[in-house]
């Protein structure tokens, strides 16, 4: 056993040991089926809330106070891209996803995904603009969530792009308007599908509003798709019915109308967990880990996780993955326990490496590679070896 691997198992010994002292009520292993060192690439960011992989090797992270750094693939930090579009920069607003165009390597186009203002007119906004050096040229605003509110908070804002070459925007509930994501005239707790350019995408389900690609959400923080073409969307519940969902076109995904949380004060939200023509979740998660960032491996570093999800945890403060077998989501596990802050966003990079962020205002940036170490050998390794 090399030394990385022996450190990587003593502290994943005692996170769990924590774990039992502590009473968790869910019930956890923590995995230990590859070998894997982790490096820290860049820290002292401010609120790091997403990363985007440049064809050159470098990244682009979005930080919610309303920056996009570049990052050498050295590991440098740049001063913040000019030509950012302003942003509404209250309690969980601010500029969330930074997203590439597909065809990002030979028009520089990229999407952010932020709340605009002002404070008592803000929404879910996306601008689209073209890098260039250090700057944003051609800013244009192409989309605005509606209606807007007076609310700093549940904005959603993950961003995807479909097989079919059309975006995907995750919207919040605006917290008190919980109701309006079941309201399909509204923009609040929904998935939205449009065209680059902004415009509502061909085929969306309800001609009443023309965006609208899902509905009932509470406060989504994760939207990944497989190579096959499945898409995954995980959400906050209140306290307690955190949700994994697979998103399919129409679904009524049911909040509020049924939930496995309950509000703040202890009440009901709703007494149904659920009701016909309403969409159960694949995963709940009670009590809440507050999901943000959201990883499906596809990579070749880590065969025993291939196919499998990721999800960062920032209240738990702490990486889950759950085993993807078949498409059904199974065993649960603690993963990269070394990583002990608020994790925000989780995401492989073409190479296969995982990337890790954290929260805050001294937020870091760890890359995570399979172990590459001659004395070192991992269990597929040694399953092969038999």
């Amino acid at each position: 056993m090399s030394r990385s691997e022996f450190t990587n198992r003593i502290r994943h010994i005692f996170a769990t040991l924590l774990l039992l002292c502590a009473g968790s009520a869910t019930s956890l292993s923590f995995a230990a089926d590859q070998t894997y060192d982790i490096e820290t690439v860049a820290s002292g960011l401010d609120f790091p809330w997403s990363i985007a992989f440049l064809p050159n090797g470098d990244y682009l992270v979005a930080e919610l106070v309303g920056n996009v750094r570049r990052i050498s693939a050295d590991g440098t930090v740049h001063p913040p891209i000019e030509g950012v579009p302003p942003v509404f920069r209250m309690s969980q607003g601010g500029l969330f996803d930074v997203l590439l165009a597909p065809d990002f390597a030979s028009t520089g186009i990229l999407y952010l995904s932020y709340a605009a203002g002002p404070p008592e007119n803000n929404a879910t906004t996306i601008a689209r603009a073209r890098l260039v050096d250090n700057r944003l040229e051609n800013v244009e605003e192409i989309f605005a969530a509606s209606p807007r509110k007076p609310t700093p908070v549940h904005y959603g804002g993950r961003m995807l792009w479909l097989q079919d070459g059309t975006l995907l925007l995750a919207t919040g509930d605006g917290f008190d308007y919980r109701e309006e994501a079941q309201n399909i005239g509204s923009h609040f707790g929904k998935t939205l599908r449009m065209n680059p350019d902004g415009s509502p995408a061909n085929g969306n389900p309800f001609p009443q509003n023309p965006y609208v690609w899902t509905y009932g959400h509470r406060n989504p923080q994760g939207l990944i798709i497989s190579s096959k073409g499945t898409v995954y969307l995980h959400e906050h519940g209140p306290q307690g019915g955190d949700e994994i969902n697979i998103i399919e076109q129409g679904k009524n995904y049911g909040w509020p109308a049924i939930t496995y949380g309950l509000d703040y004060n202890g009440a009901y939200v709703s007494p149904l967990t659920e009701y016909p023509g309403m969409a159960q979740p694949e995963h709940v998660w009670t009590p809440s880990i507050a999901p943000s960032g959201f990883m499906i491996y596809e990579g070749d570093q880590f065969p025993d996780w291939k196919g499998d999800l990721f999800i960062g945890a920032l209240v738990d403060q702490e990486v889950r993955h759950i085993n993807l077998d078949g498409g059904a989501l199974g065993e649960e596990s603690v993963v990269f326990a070394e990583i002990t802050d608020r994790v925000r966003d989780i995401r492989q990079s073409p190479s296969g490496d995982i990337f890790v962020l954290t929260d805050g205002n001294q937020g870091e940036v760890f890359r995570i590679r399979a172990t590459h170490d001659s004395s070192t050998t991992t269990q597929a390794e040694a399953s092969n070896a038999r």
